[in-house]
Order: C-alpha cells, then sequence, then structure tokens
C-alpha cells in the first residue's frame, strides 16, 4: 500500500474522533483537518489514527474488527516523517493522534507515546491532542500528559448500562479511574488545552438528561475542558446498520445546553429537559429556559449583575461584560446602545427594560409561539 493511500485510509478512519464542534478536512488530504477554534479562526492538524487494525468489536464503530474494510498502520517513524513534512510545506501546525485497538491497548499506546516522542525530539513545540486508548496503565497517561497540551478519553455512553449496549470490551471503571489519573497528575504535570471527552449520541438509547448530567459531573469532580457530541448515523456492515441515525440538531442542542455550563454559569438544574429527558428541539435551551422563569424578567438592564445578563436570551458573556464595563461610566437609554456592545435585540427586547421602558412582548409568548416571534 502506497503512503498517499494509507494516509488516506487513517485520516478517514479518524474523523470520528472529534476536536472541534465545527471543522472540515482537505478535499485533496483526507488527514488535515481544519479544526474550529472559534469565530473565523481555525488551525489545520494532521488529524490521524495510527492505525486502524482494531481488535474491538464496538456495534456502531466503523472500523469495528468485525467490518470487511481495508486497513492500515503507520510505524512511529512513518507518522512523524509524514508530520514533519507537511509542518514545512506549511499544511499543518499541530497534530491530532489516535488509534484503533492494534494487538492489544498497551501495544497500541505505546506506538503513539513513540511516534509522539519522535516529533517532540525533533523540535516541533506546537499543539499536540493525544488520545487516551481504554486498557492503558498509569505510566502511559502520565507520559501523554507530558507529551500532549490537550489528552482525551471518549466515554461515548453516560453510564455503565448504555456502554455495555454499544461495547462489550469498555468499561465505565477503567474511564473514570483515568479521570482520577488526570485529575491528580494534573497538580504536578502541566497540560495547556486540558483533556476531554466525547459521546456518540443516540446509538444507546440515552437521554440528553442522562448525557448532561453525567457530564455536568465530570466538569464539577474531575475538571474536565469540555465535552464533544457526536450523533451516531448507521454505518453499513455494523450491527446497528438499521437503526435509525440521530438528528444533528440533537447534537446542536446539546452543544448549546453545555455551553451554558461551561460559559454562562448555568447549574444543571437550569436546563429545560422534557418529560422525556430530552432538550426541546424547536428552540435553543436558553431561552427555554427564559421563558420557564418568566417571572425573572423583564430585567433592567442599568441594574442587573453580570450574572443576571447571561440569563437573558441575546445576551452572552461578552455582551454583559461590556454592559457592566459600559454603567460604570453611563447609563444605557437604548436598544440602539445594547446592539452596539453586541446584544441581539430581537431577542433580548422581550426579556429587559431599558432605563425603565419596555419594549418586548413577553406576556403574550408561549413555548409554542417562539417561533412567531422569531427568537431562535
Amino acid at each position: 500500500m502506497d503512503l498517499v493511500t494509507k494516509s488516506n485510509l487513517l485520516g478517514e478512519a479518524a474523523k470520528y474522533d472529534i476536536c472541534s464542534e465545527q471543522g472540515r478536512f482537505s478535499r485533496a488530504f483526507r488527514s488535515i483537518y481544519y479544526a474550529s477554534q472559534g469565530g473565523n479562526k481555525c488551525i489545520p492538524l494532521f488529524k490521524t489514527l495510527l492505525s486502524s487494525r482494531c481488535q474491538n468489536n464496538c456495534l456502531y464503530c466503523p472500523i469495528r474488527a468485525g467490518r470487511d474494510i481495508p486497513r492500515a498502520r503507520y510505524t512511529p517513524e512513518e507518522l512523524a516523517n509524514i508530520f514533519s513534512y507537511l509542518l514545512q510545506k506549511g499544511y499543518v501546525r499541530g497534530l491530532f493522534l489516535s488509534s484503533a485497538i492494534d494487538t492489544s491497548p498497551l501495544y497500541s499506546m505505546t506506538k503513539m507515546i513513540e511516534a509522539v516522542e519522535i516529533v517532540r525530539r525533533r523540535g516541533f513545540n506546537g499543539y499536540i491532542h493525544l488520545k487516551i486508548l481504554p486498557g492503558v496503565d498509569l505510566q502511559s497517561v502520565e507520559m501523554a500528559m507530558k507529551l500532549a497540551d490537550r489528552v482525551s478519553i471518549n466515554f461515548e455512553a453516560p453510564s455503565q448500562f448504555h456502554l455495555a449496549l454499544i461495547s462489550r470490551e469498555k468499561f465505565m471503571e477503567d474511564f473514570l479511574q483515568k479521570m482520577e489519573w488526570l485529575k491528580k497528575l494534573s497538580q504536578q504535570i502541566e497540560l495547556p488545552a486540558g483533556f476531554t471527552t466525547q459521546f456518540v449520541v443516540g446509538a444507546a438509547g440515552e437521554s440528553d438528561f442522562e448525557i448532561l448530567s453525567f457530564v455536568d459531573m465530570l466538569y464539577s469532580r474531575y475538571s474536565l475542558r469540555r465535552a464533544y457530541f457526536s450523533a451516531f448515523y448507521p454505518v453499513v456492515g455494523t450491527p446497528l446498520q438499521d437503526m435509525p441515525a440521530t438528528p444533528k440538531l440533537r447534537e446542536n442542542r446539546l452543544y448549546q445546553a453545555d455551553f451554558l455550563l461551561r460559559k454562562y454559569g448555568f447549574s444543571f438544574n437550569e436546563l429545560p429537559f422534557d418529560k422525556n429527558g430530552n432538550l426541546p428541539r424547536n428552540q435553543d435551551p436558553k431561552l427555554v429556559s427564559a421563558l420557564r422563569k418568566r417571572e425573572f424578567f423583564p430585567l433592567e438592564v442599568n441594574k442587573a449583575s453580570f450574572e443576571e445578563l447571561l440569563r437573558v436570551p441575546g445576551i452572552g458573556p461578552v455582551s454583559a461584560r461590556r454592559i457592566v464595563e459600559l454603567r460604570r461610566g453611563e447609563r444605557i437609554t437604548s436598544l440602539e446602545m445594547l446592539k452596539k456592545l453586541g446584544a441581539v435585540i430581537k431577542r433580548a427586547k422581550h426579556f429587559i427594560t431599558v432605563n425603565g421602558s419596555y419594549f418586548g412582548a413577553l406576556d403574550n409568548l408561549s413555548e409554542g409561539q417562539l417561533t412567531l416571534f422569531n427568537l431562535g
């Protein structure tokens, strides 16, 4: 197998490991991935598996052992050489490295670490994201943390019950043990971009409540940096090939709710779940949460605290901070002033007063009328 074919195979297989909410692969070379950093910023990564020769048989996975597909494997030296070439050409500025369980978890993790060691010895001091494989030992986790800027462990599901429905080789106890190791080791080893995780949404029949309550626990107990969500879709040749795909909208709502927990200071109890434990699909969670607590509104923008402003649909951390800073020297007297500070007026006006004046229609709003008012 020639190196280009091998690289495209391993790059294609790596797309199932998520490293940014929105990103895209190069059309010419499947191992180059443009990871979103927010706004219009992105960083081109060499995103690849070291090997796609997997010993595991996770029911949802495109590279599961029981599926008849072409497979490939880099040697550590090969991977380091390709990365060095792409780096010198200016095609990439970082590395995201994962692997299938080839031979054994420890064998695969050892080879990944060898590859990254070569890259570092050659003088690369930039961004590296290294996946920690299930079943590896404490020494491997520690070595990965010393070499990488970010490490991650894919939980895939929010409980052992759900995990057992999609994988017989992975265990929640193992993942939580590694989170304990990461938390303890991070007190001595600097990990600039922290550690993250990923969930396959919908493959095991879990609810949004179950996913987000577990994520909230990981944030509070283990200082997880962030969670990623991947909507399940069926792959031909896997046991779940006839199962319906999870709508991308559900993935999007999970990201929005997660953002409220991480960036807006929302408590888990503020998230709006329906009777089945799922987030509403028709509108974003922040808007629905505000409508369910309408007795809290409208807030006067000249008096509301930073935390209170963050509960207003259409006002985010940046605009809330600008509002608080401006109020130190002058009053806010118009919607136009708020708009210049970054607030989305068509949403915010229903939940605020401006210098005592109200411009919204909160009394007439219900969750079923949200699209009518174009608040989404």
